[in-house]
C-alpha cells in the first residue's frame, strides 16, 4: 500500500519512463494553476495528487492487458484516470468523454500542450457518444455500476478490459448486480487508498 507521496512517485516512475515522468511533473502545477478557476478536484487532495490522483490512475495498467485498441474513459473531468494514463502512454489511443464545456476545453488544452495526438476529447453526453469497439472501459466516479453498464454495454466486446475505481462501495454495488455481472468482474484492492478497491472485469455488457 502506497504510505507517502515519495512512494507514490516511485510507484509512477516504476510504470513510466523518463519522458512520461516529465510530463506528468509539468502538468501537476498545471492542475493546480486550473483548479483555482474551476473546481476539477479538491484543494486538500492536491497535498497529495502523486497518490490521490495520478498513482491512483496508473494502478489501472497493471490490469489493462498489452495492445489493447481504443481506451475508452468516461467522464473524464480533471483528467482522471484517463488523461493521467495518456499522459504516461502517449501512443495509446485514447478517448475522453466529458460534457462539460470547461471540463472539455481544460482536457483539450493539456492535449494539445504536450501534443498528445492519440488523445480524443468526446465533448458531449456519452449517450450521445457514437458507437465504437473499446479495448478498456474506465471510469471514476462516474455513475453507480449499474446505469454505468446500461450507458456503455454498447461500446464493450467479449475481450473489452473493465477497470473501474469504486472506492468504498465496490463490493457493494458488484453485490447489486445480476450474476451474470457478478461472474464477470471481481473486486481488487486500491494501491493507494486502503479502504478503495477497483471492480475489474472482461467481456461483453448487454444493455438491459
Amino acid at each position: 500500500m502506497i504510505a507517502s507521496e515519495a512512494e507514490a512517485r516511485m510507484f509512477c516512475a516504476a510504470r513510466c519512463d523518463a519522458a512520461a515522468m516529465a510530463r506528468l511533473d509539468e502538468f501537476i502545477p498545471m492542475l493546480a494553476e486550473e483548479n483555482a478557476r474551476q473546481n476539477l478536484v479538491s484543494a486538500a487532495s492536491l497535498d497529495m495528487v502523486w497518490t490521490r490522483h495520478i498513482a491512483d490512475s496508473l494502478q489501472l495498467l497493471d490490469h489493462c492487458p498489452a495492445n489493447p485498441g481504443l481506451w475508452l474513459d468516461l467522464g473524464s473531468g480533471a483528467g482522471f484516470p484517463g488523461l493521467a494514463i495518456a499522459l504516461a502512454r502517449p501512443n495509446q489511443p485514447m478517448a475522453l468523454v466529458e460534457s462539460r464545456k470547461r471540463r472539455i476545453e481544460w482536457l483539450q488544452r493539456v492535449c494539445d500542450h504536450f501534443g498528445l495526438h492519440k488523445c480524443t476529447i468526446l465533448g458531449a453526453r456519452l449517450e450521445n457518444v457514437e458507437s465504437r469497439e473499446a479495448g478498456v472501459i474506465t471510469a471514476r466516479a462516474f455513475a453507480p455500476l449499474g446505469k454505468l453498464l446500461d450507458l456503455s454495454a454498447r461500446f464493450s466486446t467479449r475481450s473489452t478490459a473493465w477497470l473501474l475505481p469504486k472506492g468504498r462501495s465496490a463490493a457493494i454495488e458488484l453485490a447489486e448486480q445480476p450474476q451474470r455481472i457478478r461472474a464477470m468482474f471481481h473486486v481488487e484492492q486500491s494501491a493507494t487508498d486502503a479502504e478503495a478497491a477497483i471492480l475489474i472485469g472482461q467481456g461483453k455488457v448487454a444493455a438491459r
